[in-house]
């Protein structure tokens, strides 16, 4: 470590005071805030009653050294972890004021609070093995010496206060025995409502495998006599206090140190309605700030039929942190509730929900905050530090510029469309300055970028879910003051993910024993429990979730049952099928028949022609496409790890062999659209390793 010798320094006998880079950083950090100038007239005035006026003169300029600048890049290093949509289920929480405590597991015989499979498998997010793998996660965090780590949203299972107590006391046993400094933001499921609500779900698992309702004392269910038995299986309706959705207020008590107030480690901490600044900053004033009564603000929703405002006062948790000389970590409460005309049966107003509201809805019902993040970016600028904004919604387009497509095939009401920022919104959040923003919501693995009219560049990087398939948190390495290293850090070893498993084969066999005629929904594929790592489980997961959900929710059905009943030859031919007079589509369509044949030949002249004969299309199913769509959408170039370069090929293949098409059918122009945003997941910007420059908003890929 080079040393710096003071040679304005005094003398006290025969002792030079020195001080190191680090020790004169570290002195900086304490005064940087303060009136240095007062400073300086303060500590001449009282030398100068003690010493001679030459040892005070000196004694001053060893001040003036301390406080002036040193040049030394302090950020390079620093590193933050950001993991959204945690969605924390306790699973073995206790439920107070309950006789129900869950189902005795394993040899210890701890009772676990858990859902069925069936909830899991068909829901976009794991519940239960959500608990193993965070600690898993939390524990790669403290192996590779990290302290910084933000959650951006939806770090609770609807904000439940079983769930919340057992995230909080989990995190506060990382912060005490390794020193973790967590800095959490809200996301539409913590709070699902902007006030405490009713709450609850069907689908818990009693331990014949069965599910067992839980909802709270004021849920409808509860709250009638008659619902007291769920007819279904003949169990007792439970009731308790600890499934309620927590609104705003109680979240942030109970979350209250992780980022929601200030802690006397960080070096500046401020709200969108605090006045003070870095140079009048104390940890006093900053708590005083932090005050939910100083923390609320009207929300408007316009009324069409009056034309009149309703307007409901609301907390906004947004908030500013220093954590580290030099990094300021902004954390952007984008949740949007607006009110409602309805009142609830309990007399409480009734509120929008949030998921699909993101940015767009902030621009038009949070002007605030646009004033707020314009003025952060601007003291940022203005003072070296490196602005890293986090939130729960995405900021830019998060499908590598297909949405329009996407449109196409599946209308705009679907795929998670309205979640889209517009792109005036997104213009007008590079205009605000920001350079770089980690979001979540999606529960992808996603690079956007935006460069708006006047030239402004921001990055938004979508963290994954550690919930889903790929299960994954974003490493952001400081690399100087203008630029970082994102590493996307998958999480697929984790111990203990099987404990459950035993629970899951006996409601698999409770379904296998229950009538067909009574079953809501197809069973779950039993050989997700045959799953050797988390990552293979997730994957197992989204798979089901296609077969359970997706194919039969999202995808209109011709397009559904081919993709279900042919093959990749099958698909390839369908390709060069031609429609006559009396047939302009498949329906009733029977590939044994004349126009089929000559489908088959035109196919194989084609494959002659083009010399392309190297395909392995007899090896896959149109099912297996569906689900590579879907694994290249939710973890970009994560996804090809798990999918053969092969098929990728011949999805090539039959792009363009759809493409040679001048007339296509409506279901051969939608399989052509498929396939082409399929192979456009693949050509987005980097999303597993790369560095950013903050300045340009240039992105470099380090590695695959």
């Amino acid at each position: 470590m080079k040393i710096i010798w003071l040679q304005a320094g005094f003398l006290f006998g025969t002792s030079m005071f020195t001080a190191t880079l680090d020790s004169l950083q570290r002195l900086q950090a304490q005064l940087r805030y303060l009136n240095l100038k007062r400073l300086f007239i303060y500590v001449s005035s009282a030398l100068s009653n003690t010493l001679n006026s030459n040892t005070a003169a000196r004694a001053c300029l060893v001040c003036l050294v301390l406080t002036a600048p040193v040049h030394a890049n302090t950020l390079d290093g620093v590193q933050v972890a950001f993991m959204p949509d945690i969605h924390f289920h306790d699973v073995y929480g206790e439920l107070e004021g309950s006789a129900f405590k869950g189902i005795p597991t394993g040899a210890m015989g701890h009772h676990a609070l858990i859902r069925t499979m069936q909830a899991q498998l068909t829901s976009t997010r794991l519940f239960n093995e959500n608990y193993f793998v965070l600690i898993a996660a939390l524990d790669e965090i403290v192996k590779r010496k990290i302290t910084y780590v933000a959650l951006p949203g939806d770090f609770s299972d609807d904000g439940q206060p079983v769930h919340i107590r057992g995230l909080t006391r989990l995190l506060n046993y990382y912060h005490t025995t390794h020193g973790l400094q967590f800095f959490a933001t809200p996301g539409n499921h913590d709070p699902v409502r902007p006030f405490d609500t009713p709450g609850g779900k069907p689908d818990f698992m009693a331990a014949d495998g069965t599910p067992i309702a839980i909802y709270s004392p004021d849920s409808e269910r509860c709250q009638s006599k008659q619902n007291n038995t769920v007819a279904t299986t003949g169990k007792s309706l439970v009731c308790t206090p600890d499934i309620r959705q927590l609104g705003y207020e109680n979240i942030l008590r109970e979350m209250a140190s992780f980022g929601f107030t200030p802690s006397k480690k960080n070096l500046f901490w401020t709200t969108p309605f605090a006045s003070y600044t870095p140079e009048d900053y104390t940890f006093t004033r900053a708590l005083s700030a932090a005050r939910l009564s100083k923390r609320r603000v009207d929300i408007c929703q316009q009324m069409t039929a009056d034309k009149k405002a309703l307007c409901e006062k609301m907390l906004d948790a947004s908030y500013l942190v220093e954590p580290v000389e030099g990094l300021w970590l902004l954390a952007i409460d984008a949740n949007v509730y607006l009110p409602q005309a309805r009142i609830d049966p309990t007399g409480e107003r009734v509120f929008s929900g949030s998921g699909n509201a993101g940015y767009n809805a902030v621009r038009k019902h949070k002007p605030y905050l646009e004033k707020w993040i314009k003025a952060v970016v601007g003291e940022a600028n203005k003072r070296g530090k490196t602005l890293i904004a986090f939130s729960h919604f995405p900021m830019v387009e998060f499908y590598d510029g297909q949405s329009n497509t996407i449109a196409d095939i599946f209308g705009n009401a679907n795929f998670q469309l309205a979640r889209k920022p517009e792109i005036p919104t997104s213009d007008w959040l590079a205009d605000l300055g920001l350079k770089i923003h980690i979001g979540g919501h999606m529960h992808m693995n996603d690079t956007g970028t935006i460069t708006s009219s006047a030239g402004n560049t921001l990055v938004n990087i979508q963290a994954p879910s550690l919930a889903a398939y790929v299960p994954a948190f974003k490493l952001v390495t400081l690399r100087g003051q203008k630029s970082v290293e994102v590493e996307t850090v998958v999480v697929d070893q984790v111990p203990r993910f099987r404990e459950l498993f035993e629970h899951y084969r006996t409601e698999h066999n409770a379904l296998e024993t229950t009538p067909s005629g009574t079953l809501s929904a197809p069973i779950w594929n039993e050989e997700i429990l045959a799953a050797k790592t988390y990552r293979e489980f997730t994957g197992w997961h989204l798979r089901e979730l296609v077969r359970l959900r997706f194919l039969p929710g999202e995808w209109p059905a011709d397009l559904r049952e081919t993709l279900r009943t042919f093959t990749g030859e099958e698909l390839l031919t369908l390709a060069f099928w031609q429609a006559n007079e009396k047939s302009s589509a498949l329906s009733g369509f029977a590939k044994s028949d004349l126009q089929w044949a000559s489908a088959q030949t035109r196919c194989q002249q084609w494959l002659k022609k083009n010399a392309l004969n190297n395909h392995n299309l007899h090896e896959w199913r149109g099912q297996n496409l569906a689900e590579d769509f879907y694994r290249l959408r939710n973890a970009g170039s994560l996804a090809l790890a798990d999918i053969p370069s092969q098929n990728l090929a011949d999805y090539q293949l039959l792009l363009k062999a759809y493409r040679a098409q001048a007339s296509p059918t409506p279901l051969q122009q939608r399989l052509k659209n498929v396939l082409a945003v399929l192979s456009g997941f693949q050509q987005g910007a980097p999303d597993n390793h790369f560095k950013l420059d903050l300045t340009t908003g240039k992105i470099n890929k380090l590695s695959d």
